[in-house]
């Protein structure tokens, strides 16, 4: 018997647009099985054939892979550059094609074709080498989304230095544990960037996290983006412009080992320091490719925008380094999707002709909140595929993306990663896969996801965690410099196979349904329930926009169900809307997922990259201090208005 609760049904269902099938990478399920049973018949050809089909080897690789649990390495032997693969290889054929069409917060434009950006990259990379950067040190990068941050990235890969790129908006003290832990050796970073009308001060935020001490730091580079003129710079930082201005625009890339160190990313665990999750270059070269073509279906001729932001997993692979390996135009804007006004990402998707859009169900439920005139106002006639990352999406949320957003003419990839992963494992292919809302369908070929109760069995239909039993080329190698963080975190429920740390329920077709994470499961009177499926039911609801659902101590039910609900614009909250939204639940669900607590909220605490941060929320229903680590928090005065509420 499963130990999940899963009662919410989703009987809809969208088979791929004939037309789009026609033309996509993959065209039908039978291509889709075929490759299936090619990675289950023999995993080592199937990986290799992938391998040489993605990705230029200087060397070719030997082996293809070595799995000592919980370690791996994939195409050992192999040496290549991802610098050289996002960009030396397109310069004959598409050199003058536009890589980058860069669009900032004030209005400022600038395309960038993929020779403007071969020689920035060249000049950037000499400019570190110059300075005494050299294969594995760490390079620091804390930029705005502006077209350097791709540079800084791509640079420090055609060096082997490994990049540790930090979101903009995080904090003087956030940046400096960041740094401390990677030990980085130089710092990129710029005098500010925009967002919401007002300058983030990065140069200042990189100062005074110094002045508390990055005893690795040896250098900072400083590029130029708001103010009239350049800051007045102090000894141990150099003026970016400065510094590549008498640089060829050629560069040697170092061929480095397929398990040579790309990159460190940060991601805040629910307690303790933030752990930095390492990705090797082969590997995630090849997957971070094929994932760009396969789901998204990418052609010569789309316009691809995924909002993320480079300081996010979604940044690294589907803004720089997918996109780029296959050689596609990239859409960056730097700011807020609400500035100057609420029409933002309309008007950017209209002027710029965007085919393929990919954003978070965040920000789609924000636009559901704002209302359809927004949208209706501009032409999105150009889109032809839209993804939704970064959480489980409500259904009722997904059928307005995909009614509203896409005109019910756009195939929808609702798709499931992680920043450990390095990119999707488990997503709808448009030209194949019938979709129902919410649910991330079926993994991709050569993935091998399975739902285990706490016996680890095998659950073909029913809920559970969710685990990965077999090793893939972009996960992640270790936790930097934490090889017992590592095991613990991923390794401890089955010495073997990966836990992704997400519930997910398996339907009668086989796909899979993320329920959120195990953090967010709640026993009710003996039931565990999937909080994100409670949320579902809200969101359903017509005059709801938003919804988050925690549990906290209760001495009869052992757990009870307190819901953080956002109303649409103009809605009025009561008592008796309460109740209605209570007796919604209970229709959608049945009496066990009541509510026993609504509580309405002008905004829910959300970490910058747009996820709900649930483990704050269960500290105000219990009514206790929030701990752990809350540098990702996008705005302080939510958190501050709920506890407000509550006294």
């Amino acid at each position: 018997m499963s130990e999940f609760s899963t009662v919410l049904t989703e009987s809809r269902k969208f088979p791929p647009p004939p037309g789009f099938a026609e033309k996509a990478h993959l065209k039908s399920m039978d291509d889709y099985r075929r490759l299936c049973a090619e990675a289950d018949a023999n995993p080592d050809a199937y990986w290799a054939a992938r391998a040489k089909e993605e990705l230029f080897w200087q060397t070719p690789f030997s082996t293809v892979c070595e799995w000592k649990p919980p370690f791996a390495k994939w195409f050992l032997g192999g040496r290549t550059n991802l610098s050289y693969n996002a960009l030396d290889r397109h310069l004959a054929t598409q050199g003058d094609k536009v890589a980058i069409r860069f669009e900032g917060e004030p209005g400022d434009r600038r395309d960038v074709t993929y020779r403007e950006l071969h020689a920035e990259v060249c000049r950037l990379a000499n400019g570190l080498r110059a300075l005494g950067v050299k294969p594995g040190d760490r390079v620091g990068i804390y930029l705005p989304l502006i077209p350097e941050a791709a540079v800084a990235m791509l640079a420090c890969a055609r060096i082997g230095a490994t990049h540790s790129v930090v979101f903009g908006g995080f904090s003087a003290e956030a940046l400096r544990d960041r740094m401390n832990d990677a030990k980085a050796k130089v710092l990129i970073t710029s005098d500010g960037g925009w967002r919401k009308g007002h300058v983030v001060p990065l140069l200042d935020n990189v100062r005074a996290s110094i002045a508390h001490g990055i005893p690795s730091m040896e250098k900072v580079i400083v590029a130029h983006r708001t103010g009239a003129t350049p800051p007045a710079l102090q000894p141990n930082e150099v003026a970016w412009s400065e510094l590549v201005a008498s640089e060829p625009a050629s560069c040697e890339p170092e061929w480095v080992d397929s398990e040579h160190p790309l990159f460190i990313l940060y991601t805040s665990g629910s307690t303790g320091t933030p752990k930095g999750v390492l990705h090797t270059t082969g590997g995630y070269g090849v997957w971070t490719s094929l994932t760009t073509r396969w789901v998204f279906d990418l052609k010569p001729d789309d316009v691809y925008w995924c909002t993320a932001d480079v300081g996010w997993v979604t940044g690294h692979s589907y803004v720089v380094y997918g996109p780029l390996m296959n050689g596609a135009t990239v859409v960056l804007y730097e700011g807020a999707p609400t500035t100057p006004g609420p029409d933002r990402f309309w008007e950017l998707i209209a002027r710029h002709q965007v085919t393929i859009f990919y954003t978070a169900p965040t920000a789609i439920r924000a636009f559901m909140r704002l209302g359809e005139e927004h949208p209706k106002r501009h032409d999105l006639t150009s889109l032809r595929l839209l993804g939704t990352v970064g959480e489980p999406i409500n259904p009722e949320a997904w059928m307005w993306y995909r009614e509203t957003i896409g005109g019910g003419r756009c195939p929808i990839v609702d798709t499931w990663w992680q920043t450990e992963t390095g990119g999707i494992l488990i997503s709808p292919l448009p030209g194949v896969t019938t979709t129902k809302p919410g649910s991330a369908t079926l993994p991709l070929p050569g993935i091998h996801p399975a739902i285990l109760d706490k016996d680890h069995h095998e659950v073909r239909q029913g809920a559970g965690k969710l685990f990965l039993l077999k090793p893939w080329p972009s996960m992640l190698r270790t936790i930097w410099g934490n090889e017992l963080r590592f095991r613990a975190g991923y390794f401890a429920e089955h010495p073997k196979y990966y836990f992704t740390g997400d519930g997910a329920r398996r339907d009668a077709d086989g796909y899979f349904w993320i329920i959120g994470r195990v953090d967010d499961v709640v026993n009710v009177a003996g039931h565990r329930l999937g909080t994100a499926e409670v949320e579902s039911a809200l969101v359903s609801h017509p005059r709801v926009a938003e919804a988050a659902v925690v549990g906290r101590p209760d001495s009869l039910k052992g757990t009870a169900l307190v819901a953080f609900v956002t109303m649409k614009a103009g809605v009025e909250t009561s008592k008796a809307l309460e109740a209605e939204l209570a007796a919604h639940v209970t229709k959608e669900i049945g009496a066990i997922a009541r509510p026993d607590e609504i509580r309405f909220a002008a905004g829910l605490p959300k970490t910058r990259s747009g996820k709900i941060m649930r483990r704050l929320l269960r500290d105000v229903a219990a009514g206790t201090d929030s701990k752990g680590d809350t540098s990702t928090l996008e705005d302080l005065s939510v958190l501050a208005a709920l506890r407000n509420d509550e006294e």
